[in-house]
């Protein structure tokens, strides 16, 4: 007998493919995405694929460039630096809140995440580098202990992810890691928060400069102060659709 999977698992199912596709730089910013080609592609009706590209739409991938037209999206200078903020107002908290409440369980989970990165780092393998180093961060958020906080970060973490894998300096972001890792382990909160204050400021200048190249001088002052600066100069977030 066959079994008939359901429309809702057939959606997600379609939604989790096309997220990752673009997470991983498989779906390229300005892409189209067409309900009748996707709908071929993954051996379903259009509908779960037109429910898929709304939740997309939702979760701020992709964007409506008219009512016929759906295109990934081009991440403008303020999109990035407004999700960096998130990450530094909320990522810097956790970070202190887990080094008073880390386990060794936690400990030891953080390390096993860390020689798997070293692992995928020399063999350069850049699908992996995001998993893991996603793993890393989301394991630090749970040490937290905040419900709050994790549910906070949620919506976004697609987004965050997709940024994470804009930044390909990677024998850095493992070196940051480990000293992020050392600060939790040394149960010293303010070391913590200074380290995740660090990396998430370094992170941002490394995306900066592979999404906009160095000209971006900005990138410098960090996401706080880059997006004061686009609101002081008026230049506003622009166009969903513009680069």
């Amino acid at each position: 007998m066959t079994t008939v999977e359901p429309l809702g698992a057939v959606r997600e199912r379609v939604l989790g493919s096309l997220r990752q596709e673009i997470i991983a730089g498989r779906l390229l910013p300005g892409d189209r995405l067409v309900e009748r080609e996707l709908a071929e592609r993954f051996g379903v009706s259009r509908v779960p694929v037109r429910e898929a590209i709304r939740a997309l739409v939702a979760e701020g991938f992709v964007l409506f460039e008219t009512p016929r037209r759906t295109v990934v999206r081009r991440l403008t200078p303020t999109d990035v630096a407004e999700l960096f903020e998130l990450r530094e107002a909320l990522e810097v908290y956790a970070t202190g809140l887990a080094a008073q409440r880390a386990t060794r369980a936690d400990l030891a989970e953080l390390e096993e995440l860390l020689d798997r990165a070293a692992t995928a780092t020399r063999a350069d393998d850049a699908e992996a580098i995001t998993d893991i180093n996603t793993r890393f961060h989301n394991r630090i958020l749970a040490m937290a202990g905040n419900g709050l906080l994790t549910s906070v970060m949620e919506p976004v973490d697609g987004r965050l992810r997709w940024l994470t894998r804009q930044n390909e300096e990677w024998p850095q972001l493992l070196a940051e890691h480990r000293e992020l890792y050392e600060a939790i382990a040394s149960g010293d909160p303010e070391r913590a928060r200074d380290h995740a204050l660090a990396h998430v400021q370094a992170n941002y200048r490394s995306t900066v400069r592979h999404l906009f190249g160095d000209s971006d001088s900005d990138a410098d002052l960090g996401p706080a102060s880059h997006a004061n600066a686009n609101a002081n100069s008026g230049s506003g977030s622009g166009s969903e659709g513009e680069a």
